[in-house]
């Protein structure tokens, strides 16, 4: 393969690959700030906050990878999406830097804890909502016309994108809900356990009404799947998603195996995002804007590679080091501030 074809190939999966890793880890510390509301005190609110202390904002590191290899691979797409999107991407990052402010002045207020907890809730919904936004604007499809976009500031407004803006909501909470039971014991967990069940039916039913609303959208992402005989191949990965929310289901309430509801649930967002990925390949921007035209020149993203195959296995050996420094159980009583 010439390395013109081969190079945005690459780059399409190392921008996936960061940004799955973003909605993985820091999707479950946003659904700890949805799940703030199902706190009984502040004592439990401490507690839940507690369980990603250590770790939450290097989780952030990875949606600066995906941003900055879009704009280095793709700089037409990083170019459009921000052009069409500016507004709920402005959203998000305001939200993420009050998520972040509260989260640290919640530990350090001598008065006001209620309302830095209501701050980090509010900032975590909001934050989750507009990726599900961009998410759906993007599935979508956007105007464009020789690379360029044509629509207004408010285009990405629609009511799928609303809709996906909510499933998203849910799914985080879901994996805020598996990653306490893997960290916590006692009322927590049981509190946690208690609301994973509902937020499975929850988190599915939007999966089928996204689904289900895709092949009448106009970027047609759904179109790869009936191809020739691709169906007959791509099939195991709904089916998979079924079999997986259904021993997700069964796991939620099962004493002693607290880590596979957190590991089913993130194996749930990996096939969704694959069903994705297959749905728009080969283009980075429905409908029309492939990866082969969107691209940088092949020099800039070999140059750019080479850095990120430098820095890839720090970024994955600092994560891998951090979470198993802090792993096990957080308990009641434990502080990291």
């Amino acid at each position: 393969m010439e390395t013109a074809t081969w190079l945005p190939v690459a780059w399409y999966f190392v921008i996936g690959f960061g940004v799955m890793m973003y909605v993985l880890l820091d999707g479950f510390v946003l659904g700890l700030g949805i799940l703030a509301p199902f706190a009984e005190d502040g004592d439990q609110l401490d507690h839940m906050m507690n369980t990603a202390a250590p770790i939450w904002d290097g989780n952030e590191t990875w949606l600066v990878l995906g941003g900055t290899g879009l704009l280095a691979a793709f700089p037409r797409a990083y170019a459009i999406l921000l052009s069409a999107l500016y507004l709920p991407v402005l959203v998000m990052l305001v939200a993420l830097i009050f998520r972040g402010v509260a989260f640290e002045f919640r530990f350090k207020a001598r008065r006001g804890k209620r309302f830095w907890g209501g701050a980090f809730a509010a900032g975590s919904m909001v934050a989750a909502f507009a990726q599900g936004v961009i998410l759906g604007a993007l599935v979508e499809g956007m105007p464009l016309e020789e690379g360029k976009y044509l629509g207004g500031a408010l285009d990405w407004f629609s009511p799928f994108s609303m809709l996906t803006g909510v499933a998203v909501v849910f799914g985080y909470a879901l994996l805020g809900a598996g990653w306490l039971i893997l960290k916590t014991e006692g009322r927590l967990q049981q509190v946690a356990r208690t609301v994973t069940r509902p937020l499975v039916l929850v988190v599915v039913a939007f999966m089928g009404l996204v689904s289900t609303w895709l092949p009448f959208l106009d970027s047609q992402v759904m179109a790869r799947w009936f191809e020739g005989g691709n169906f007959w191949w791509l099939a195991p990965v709904p089916l998979l998603a079924l079999v997986n929310a259904f021993w997700l289901w069964r796991a939620a309430m099962r004493e002693g195996r607290d880590a596979r509801p957190f590991l089913l649930t993130l194996s749930f967002f990996v096939l969704g995002f694959a069903g994705l990925v297959v749905g728009i390949w080969p283009n980075i921007i429905p409908p029309s804007l492939s990866i082969w035209d969107a691209s940088s020149p092949p020099s800039s993203q070999g140059f750019t590679l080479v850095g990120l195959a430098i820095l890839l296995p720090i970024i994955l050996g600092y994560t891998a080091w951090s979470y198993s420094v802090f792993r096990g159980k957080i308990q009641a009583d434990a502080g990291y501030h």
